[in-house]
């Protein structure tokens, strides 16, 4: 089986639910619990263009650290975004999956399937 990341949260139950759905699927995937060790900016811009998405539709607008940390600056370049996330890594949509060059977010669990 071909090399499969999964950027996870295990307080979170999607997270939870698509790592054990690749588990079903034969999938020994590495697990990086992204708060812990949150991908580096190079990393971070490389799955952004994995997924086809630009910074801000990977981010979770709802945490406090978004508006805390003047992430909602509609004047923030994606290098500067990018930056932010890395920084707080807790406003990253979880879970993303990468597998040979192409990515997946787990919401819902099975989406990350089309990419196995």
């Amino acid at each position: 089986m071909s090399n499969v990341t999964i950027y996870h949260n295990p307080r979170c139950s999607k997270s939870r639910q698509t790592l054990e759905l690749l588990q079903q699927q034969g999938v020994e995937a590495t697990v990086v619990e992204y708060l812990k060790t949150p991908p580096d900016a190079a990393e971070l811009d490389r799955i952004l263009d994995l997924l086809g998405l630009e910074p801000r539709q990977l981010m979770r607008t709802h945490e406090a650290e978004y508006k805390e940390h003047g992430m909602d600056d509609p004047d923030l370049s994606r290098e500067q975004l990018i930056e932010l996330m890395v920084r707080y890594p807790k406003v990253i949509e979880r879970p993303i999956v990468v597998r040979d060059g192409k990515a997946a977010i787990g919401r819902p669990p099975e989406s990350v399937l089309e990419i196995l």
